[in-house]
């Protein structure tokens, strides 16, 4: 399949999702009403939740409606916008909010692709199809909308601008990453080590940085899911990185293992209808199962590649 072909598929299933039902997720909804909160309640999100206004019609599809809001700044600042523009009215702002996120699922693959074809150039097809056809992405990026692509989608933009030494621009995106969700801050120590080899000119193993921004995203995602418990969408903040290793076993075997098992963490829902329990532990085991999985295929192929 030629990269033409590649895009062209991309695209097509992009449009197509952008007009989809977030069916398995209630995020979107509360991404809204945290705007409106601001575009007709006048109010502040951080301060005041959905619960602080319960005769509003929307409050019907949400969930997590006691929660203050928990992202960044820049978030609010890129979905108020959308508010005022859809006038309130539901069905307009909802395929606002769709469209945006979208997109910034294509700039992610967009710049997945760019920064491969400086760091590695013949697997820039490999690493954007691990990436932009896998099914978790889809699922997360377009069908359910969780902003994470949008945190994403600014910090690999960042990267990009980095590898081309345009520092200026390059934190700013940063900045607007880290303010988008927070969890882009974990690999600062990255970037800033990319920062002192460009200034001390030393050579630099862009596949070693990518791994360690891979290994150093994992940490947030713990965090997250010590304080409730681990979602499928938060692979969303390591697969762009591990896409662009994506062609190592020690990178490719995990990504597909414990992506493919995150899917088939919808299944209990789609069968009980809710995420009562049982249902939290036995995500928590076939989560902990594709982790353990991964880690014996991955060791097992190194032994067999040291075996050869």
């Amino acid at each position: 399949m030629g990269k033409k072909e590649l895009w062209s598929i991309i695209i097509l299933v992009t449009v197509i999702l952008a007009f989809s039902y977030n069916a398995f997720s209630y995020d979107l909804f509360n991404y809204i009403f945290d705007a409106k909160i601001v575009t007709h309640y006048f109010q502040n999100p951080y301060l005041h939740k959905a619960l602080d206004y319960p005769g509003d019609p929307m409050l019907s599809f949400m969930h997590w409606t006691h929660r203050l809001y928990p992202y960044g700044p820049v978030w609010i600042g890129l979905t108020i916008p959308m508010s005022f523009i859809g006038l309130q009215f539901f069905l307009p702002t909802f395929f606002l909010f769709k469209i945006f996120i979208s997109a910034c699922f294509l700039g992610t693959v967009y710049f997945i692709g760019k920064i491969l074809q400086k760091s590695e150039p013949k697997n820039e097809l490999f690493g954007i199809a691990f990436f932009a056809l896998n099914p978790l992405v889809i699922v997360e990026s377009l069908v359910s909308a969780h902003n994470d692509i949008v945190m994403m989608f600014f910090g690999l933009w960042a990267v990009y601008l980095l590898m081309n030494m345009r520092y200026v621009r390059s934190i700013i995106l940063f900045a607007l990453s880290v303010g988008v969700k927070f969890a882009t801050a974990a690999i600062f120590p990255v970037y800033a080590l990319i920062f002192y080899l460009q200034k001390k000119k030393e050579s630099i193993n862009w596949q070693l940085m990518f791994v360690f921004m891979a290994i150093f995203m994992i940490v947030p995602i713990i965090l997250a899911s010590f304080r409730t418990s681990f979602q499928p969408w938060y692979l969303l903040d390591i697969l762009p990185f591990i896409a662009l290793v994506s062609t190592d076993y020690f990178a490719f075997i995990p990504g597909v293992v414990v992506s493919l098992f995150a899917v088939f963490e919808y299944l209990p829902f789609l069968y009980t209808g809710n995420w009562d329990n049982p249902i939290p532990l036995i995500l928590f085991w076939m989560t902990a199962c594709s982790i353990i999985l991964s880690l014996l295929l991955t060791a097992g192929w190194y032994v067999k590649k040291m075996i050869k």
